[in-house]
């Protein structure tokens, strides 16, 4: 039968429509197939999925469907970064961008700024990273994309995590988990990375019981996806947290595990990292040749894949492990390229640590004067790290209250405003309904004193909130004790207060400072744990307000470090006051839960004014260096000991820069009287 003329036209272009629409939900689906075949092949072997992403991805063109070219070019960004190319990484995710603004997906354009944020993040800019990823939520707020809303959470959760804020954290990455429900691909690959990511901000919130309860779950899920590189990441949280529990030989058996599984997805970085970890390890139990054989691993793995950070670790594993065997020239060698790097780096945190175990190093070998001189760097470190924290500490509180006040202030304009807008609004009545306007007049003035009662009820609040950050901030918050800001503001205060001149010829009732230092604390941590450590500070400091009399200053000084600030005190009474200290602390041992934890302390003290030398040569900061050298002289010698500078025995002209210089030396050449206070002997 034949058709109107008119009408066979339409028919033919419908049917010719249908026919592409079908060819191109074909092809659309043999691509998505394709590119999720390569992206479980990535969780195997991860340089031959990069190698069929780069053949795949060259094959689009035009006709190619977006979605299919935005999750390759994802895929591919993942493995390039797996493979340790962080350029081609950036270059794939900057085609993400370009391509998703040539279409007009404004979802998708937004995302891309979460790497606006982890950039603020890395240069320590929390606030400012938390508002970029709020900008990004504004956008996506009601999306219908279920993996953006996720890729968000997560962006919250590692942020949040970076700036030790866990439990806001451990909420979004929740959150992130929930949304695994409501993907339609790899649902269950993501859900087991999520468990994974939640594992590791559990190890990081020194909860490692719960670590290994969330990767027992995610691992229950394994078979279902078969991952290496999965298996790998979950492996190694189990491993640590094993190593957190002091379980070492099941820490090891894990890391080996993981090892084996990042090899065989062919991921050279994680296998770098995890060979670090396990020399790491290997130091911990003291198994210093085994550490540096790993350790050497790690560092020819990350030289070819040429990770920084990777290969100054590694480098860093080799010279402690050199040093565990005595070989410190060799070890050195190793070390001070790794200092300077982070001296470089500007990273002053990385610094402490490293020269604090290089000064532990030396000291285990006996050599007391390269001990010193690091200790010594340490301490530096220390203070500067922190009066930068004190200062970003009272910044942040500072802008929190200036917020608040600018917050309350526009609340109380406003509602100025709207009484003014009430009174206008009466006048105008009153002139028709006096009645009604006397009524309203009424409603103002009820009005006006509930106002008047919530503003003076927020100010009694901001003040008792005052109160609270002004008593912390002078205050440590585990022991309770005074903190060095509050010690630095009583020698401010003190230097500015007591004229010099009758200060130094206050010769019978001078100052007193007495630092101490836990002896073996390390030890207490590791063999009873952290837990265990605070409860011994915490019994430290109350065995330390009661030892001493109710004007002396007591205060943590920092770690396991106490100081004790007695000002007025006799000479007569000094070493009586040392010894009452040293068996307040060690005459009883310290009872933490079913263990008895034997506890004493080295300590230095001296006099200021010290041995009637002005202070304007040896002020309070110079004293404390004496003090800190007499008590590593207390350390050296045996511990549960006090050294004591009691007097100059020549000039302090000649005397003070041989202190400086070798205190030991200066002690054994007659320039100083000592007295030493032995502490009580174990029962």
């Amino acid at each position: 039968m034949a058709f109107p003329r008119n009408h066979l036209l339409p028919s033919l272009v419908l049917a010719c429509s249908i026919g592409i629409s079908c060819a191109a939900y074909a092809d659309v689906k043999a691509d998505m197939a394709r590119l999720e075949s390569i992206q479980l092949l990535s969780e195997k072997d991860n340089q031959a999925a990069l190698v069929q992403l780069k053949q795949f991805y060259s094959q689009f063109n035009a006709e190619t469907d977006y979605q299919v070219k935005i999750d390759t070019l994802r895929e591919l960004s993942a493995a390039y970064f797996d493979s340790g190319d962080i350029p081609a990484s950036e270059k794939s995710r900057a085609e993400i961008v370009k391509l998703a603004k040539a279409n007009d997906d404004r979802e998708t354009v937004v995302l891309s700024q979460v790497d606006q944020a982890y950039k603020l993040l890395e240069v320590g800019k929390f606030d400012a990273a938390i508002a970029k990823l709020d900008e990004i939520a504004s956008v996506l707020k009601g999306s219908s994309r279920p993996e953006n809303l996720m890729r968000l959470e997560i962006a919250y959760g590692v942020v949040y995590h970076a700036a030790s804020k866990f439990e806001q954290a451990l909420s979004h990455h929740l959150e992130a988990l929930r949304l695994t429900d409501q993907l339609t691909q790899r649902k269950s690959l993501l859900k087991i990375r999520r468990l994974a990511t939640l594992a590791s901000l559990y190890l990081t919130m020194q909860n490692p019981e719960q670590t290994l309860i969330v990767t027992n779950d995610a691992l229950a899920l394994v078979a279902e996806v078969d991952s290496p590189r999965i298996i790998a990441t979950l492996r190694q949280n189990q491993a640590m947290a094993l190593g957190d529990l002091k379980r070492y030989p099941e820490a090891l058996v894990s890391y080996e595990r993981a090892l084996k599984a990042a090899q065989e997805a062919n991921l050279p970085k994680m296998e770098a990292l995890i060979l670090s970890n396990i020399a790491d390890l290997h130091l911990r139990t003291h198994n210093f040749v085994r550490a540096e054989n790993v350790a050497r691993q790690a560092l020819k793995k990350a030289e070819f894949i040429q990770d920084d950070p990777s290969i100054y670790n590694a480098k860093a594993n080799i010279g402690f492990a050199l040093g565990g065997q005595g070989k410190i020239a060799q070890a050195m060698e190793y070390l001070i390229p790794v200092l300077e790097h982070s001296r470089e780096q500007g990273d002053k945190a990385d610094v402490e640590a490293t020269v604090g175990e290089i000064s532990r190093m030396y000291e285990h070998a006996k050599m007391y004067k390269e001990a010193l001189e690091y200790t010594r760097e340490q301490q530096k470190i220390s203070n500067e790290l922190f009066r930068a924290d004190r200062s970003k500490t009272v910044a942040a509180l500072q802008e929190q209250f200036d917020a608040d006040q600018r917050k309350k202030q526009i609340e109380l304009l406003a509602r100025e405003n709207q009484i003014k807008d009430a009174d206008i609004k009466n006048s105008r009545l009153q002139q028709i309904i006096t009645l009604l306007g006397a009524i309203l007049t009424i409603m103002g003035g009820i009005f006006i004193y509930m106002l008047y009662r919530k503003v003076k009820q927020t100010n009694e609040r901001l003040e008792e909130v005052n109160q609270q950050l002004e008593f912390h901030s002078v205050r440590d918050p585990l022991t309770g004790l005074h903190n060095r800001r509050s010690f630095l503001e009583l020698m401010k205060v003190r230097a500015e207060d007591v004229e010099p001149e009758r200060r130094e010829s206050d010769g019978d009732s001078p100052d007193c400072l007495m630092i101490m230092d836990i002896d073996h604390f390390k030890h207490i941590n590791d063999t009873w744990g952290h837990s265990a450590g605070d409860a011994v500070l915490i019994e430290v400091a109350k065995r330390l307000r009661s030892a001493v009399r109710d004007t002396d200053m007591t205060l943590r000084w920092g770690g396991e470090e106490f100081l004790i600030f007695a000002p007025k005190t006799q000479p007569s009474l000094l070493m009586p006051l040392v010894d009452r200290v040293l068996k307040a602390i060690g005459s009883t041992p310290v009872i933490v839960g079913n263990n008895v934890i034997p506890v004493t302390v080295s300590a230095g003290y001296i006099s200021l004014p010290f041995s009637g030398i002005p202070e304007s040569a040896c002020n309070w900061e110079k004293a404390m260096q004496l003090a800190d050298m007499a008590l590593y002289m207390g350390k050296v010698n045996g511990r549960n000991r006090a050294y004591g500078l009691l007097s100059l025995l020549v000039p302090y002209e000649q005397a003070l820069p041989e202190l400086e210089r070798d205190f030991s030396a200066a002690i054994k050449q007659g320039m100083v009287e000592i007295a030493i206070v032995q502490g009580p002997q174990a029962s």
